[in-house]
């Protein structure tokens, strides 16, 4: 007779104990590192020389000198670098103001800014940074003027004075931040817009008296949590800690939950490029593409900087 086989169980899975980590959070894994938009043909570089800074973002150029007229085809190929690389850095460039701001015109018109202090020109912002207990524009992750009806397209900046440590800047790609958002946060964003303020960001340093003026001037504006780049066509955040006040539509609390989630997509190291300066230094960014930080680890030493920004179109 032959005999029937007993049924085997599969052994039981070991038990864990209860655990938790809190929601929204920033977790360990893999990262998407995309550097350039899907279907973009990665061409080398006919007129200078690029050298990366980072995975995704941050390239230093060689071969070019920013204080002579462009041309078109060294033009259209610095923008292509821009675009793929979202800040470009030249070493020892060492410009007077107006050829840095001659620079920035190849991109399109300059911006003015009453909030900021003025340089050489009504085009150009001086950051002098020299008493350490004055009020500073550091030491948070925001893209600049995002305010405006139409934000700055990019920004030219050249470091005057360096202090002997620190004053480094950072910046983090957007497009690697929304690349890696769950999916079902992306459903939840796509085709919302949110509110973005001068107030928040500038009250920290400013008085009432000092701003109150400036309101009518700069009135609340609704960009998309999510814009497409005009040039690319990739979808990036375009959310920041200094203007984003609230997400249009959505009730007070799910709107401060979910733009802190977004918020803190700056913060991976991953999406991110760190930039030593040395005096003469300029970079270039993608104010569209990207989020900056200024870091104050310096004190009581000086930095002095100058920047020109680059008008801009309506997010999309």
């Amino acid at each position: 007779m032959t005999a029937i086989a007993e049924p085997t169980t599969a052994p039981a899975a070991p038990l864990l104990r209860d655990h938790r980590i809190p929601a929204d959070g920033l977790y360990e894994g893999v990262r998407v590192l995309n550097r350039l938009p899907e279907g973009w043909e990665d061409r080398p570089y006919e007129r200078f020389e690029v050298v990366p800074q980072g995975r995704t973002i941050g390239a230093e150029i060689r071969g070019v000198d920013l204080s002579r007229p462009l041309g078109d085809a060294l033009r259209a190929e610095l923008n292509r670098a821009l675009l793929e690389w979202k800040v470009l850095f030249f070493r020892g460039a060492h410009l007077t103001s107006g050829a840095q701001a001659a620079f920035a015109r190849n991109w399109g018109e300059l911006e003015t800014n009453p909030l900021l202090a003025r340089g050489a020109s009504e085009e150009v912002v001086r950051f002098d940074k020299k008493d350490p207990t004055a009020p500073t524009f550091e030491n948070v992750w925001h893209t600049d003027v995002t305010f405006r009806e139409r934000p700055a397209l990019g920004a030219v900046l050249q470091l005057r004075e360096v202090p002997p440590f620190g004053g480094d800047t950072m910046w983090a790609d957007m497009a690697a931040a929304y690349d890696n958002l769950p999916q079902e946060v992306k459903d939840r964003i796509d085709g919302a817009k949110a509110v973005h303020d001068f107030i928040p960001g500038f009250s920290r340093f400013y008085s009432a008296e000092r701003l109150a003026p400036l309101q009518e001037q700069f009135p609340p504006v609704e960009h998309p949590v999510v814009r497409r780049h005009p040039e690319t066509g990739r979808k990036m955040l375009f959310v920041n800690t200094s203007f984003t006040t609230r997400i249009v539509g959505w009730d007070q609390e799910e709107s401060d939950r979910m733009l802190r989630l977004l918020f803190q997509q700056a913060h991976v190291p991953e999406y991110q490029v760190r930039f030593r300066w040395q005096a003469g230094d300029v970079a270039f960014w993608d104010n569209r593409a990207t989020q900056h930080y200024a870091v104050y680890d310096y004190a009581p030493h000086a930095r002095v900087a100058e920047r020109v920004a680059i008008a801009g179109d309506r997010p999309q």
